[in-house]
C-alpha cells in the first residue's frame, strides 16, 4: 500500500470507535441494544406490572410462564409470536414474566432490540452468544412494511443461518398482526408474483418460525372493571364499586375503546387524584 493510502486508513482507524468491552451481565436484568456502536445498555429500572395484575390472558399467562421457566432452567424452549389486540397487554405480559422468573433465575436476562435495528441483530446475538446468562431477545410491536427486508434478518435469527440462534437465547415479539406484515401486502403478492404461493409462503412462513402463538383479544366490560378493581386492591386505591363503575366506563367511553391499556390509565389517573404513589409491586 502506498504512503497517501496507508495514511488513510490509519486515519479511519484512529476515527473509528473503540470495540466496545464485554457487558457486565451481574450488573442487570435488561438491556437495550444499540447499534453503531455496537453496545447493550443496563436497564436498572424496569417498566411493568406484576403478572397477577395481568386480567382475562390465563392461557397465554400459563403457557409463556412455562416456556420461560424451560428455557431459564437450560431447556429446550420455543420462540413466542404474542399477536392482537392494542392494548390487552402483550408487552407487560413479557415483562412481567420475565421479572416473575428471574426472581427466582437472576440468570434469565432480557434484552429488548428495537424493529429498525433487526437487521444487526447478528452482531447483537454475537455478543449474547458465549455469555453465562440466559437472554429472552424481546421485540415490540413487530412488523413490516412494504418495501421493508428486515424480515430476512429476523428469519436467519429465528431458525436459519449457518451459525443458527444460540442455545442461550430465545425471542419473544409482539404484533398486532398474526402474520407480521400487512394483509394487502400478502394479497398483492398473490396478484403480481410469478409464482404468488411461493411468494406468499415466503411472507407467512415468518410468523411459522415461532414455535408458539398467543392470541389476544379484545376484553369484556366485566374483565376490563375487574382489571381495575385488582390495581385498586394491589396499590391500595381505595374507591367503592359504584364509583368505580361509573367512572371506568365514562372513561372508556370518552377513549372509544376498552382495553387492559385504557385500564390502566384510567387506573393511572385515579390514583393521582387519591394521592397514591404507583410504586413497584414486588
Amino acid at each position: 500500500m502506498s504512503d497517501p493510502l496507508q495514511r488513510i486508513a490509519d486515519a479511519l482507524e484512529r476515527m473509528s470507535p473503540p470495540p466496545e468491552a464485554s457487558p457486565d451481565f451481574d450488573g442487570a436484568s435488561a438491556f437495550v441494544w444499540h447499534p453503531d456502536p455496537d453496545r447493550l445498555v443496563p436497564v436498572h429500572q424496569i417498566n411493568r406490572v406484576h403478572v397477577d395484575l395481568l386480567v382475562g390472558v390465563d392461557r397465554s399467562r400459563d403457557t409463556l410462564l412455562a416456556n420461560t421457566v424451560q428455557f431459564a432452567r437450560g431447556l429446550p424452549a420455543n420462540n413466542a409470536l404474542l399477536w392482537g389486540a392494542r392494548g390487552m397487554g402483550k408487552s407487560s405480559l413479557v415483562k412481567a414474566i420475565h421479572g416473575k422468573v428471574n426472581a427466582d433465575q437472576p440468570n434469565l436476562k432480557m434484552v429488548e432490540v428495537q424493529r429498525e435495528d433487526m437487521a444487526t441483530i447478528g452482531r447483537c446475538l454475537g455478543l449474547l452468544r458465549d455469555a453465562d446468562a440466559r437472554f429472552i431477545l424481546f421485540c415490540d410491536d413487530l412488523s413490516f412494511s412494504h418495501d421493508d427486508s428486515h424480515y430476512k434478518s429476523l428469519k436467519a435469527v429465528l431458525d436459519g443461518g449457518i451459525e443458527g440462534r444460540p442455545d442461550n437465547v430465545v425471542l419473544y415479539a409482539t404484533s398486532n398482526r398474526r402474520h407480521l406484515m400487512p394483509r394487502d401486502m400478502i394479497e398483492n403478492e398473490r396478484s403480481t408474483a410469478i409464482s404468488p404461493a411461493e411468494a406468499v409462503e415466503e411472507k407467512v412462513s415468518l410468523s411459522d418460525r415461532f414455535g408458539l402463538w398467543l392470541g389476544f383479544h379484545p376484553c369484556d366490560q366485566d374483565e376490563y372493571l375487574t382489571m381495575i378493581r385488582g390495581y385498586c386492591n394491589a396499590y391500595g386505591v381505595e374507591i367503592s364499586d359504584e364509583d368505580l363503575r361509573a367512572e371506568a366506563i365514562e372513561w372508556q367511553a370518552t377513549r372509544g375503546s376498552r382495553s387492559g391499556r385504557v385500564a390502566w390509565q384510567y387506573f393511572t389517573d385515579l390514583a393521582g387524584r387519591r394521592g397514591v404513589t404507583l410504586r413497584e409491586i414486588g
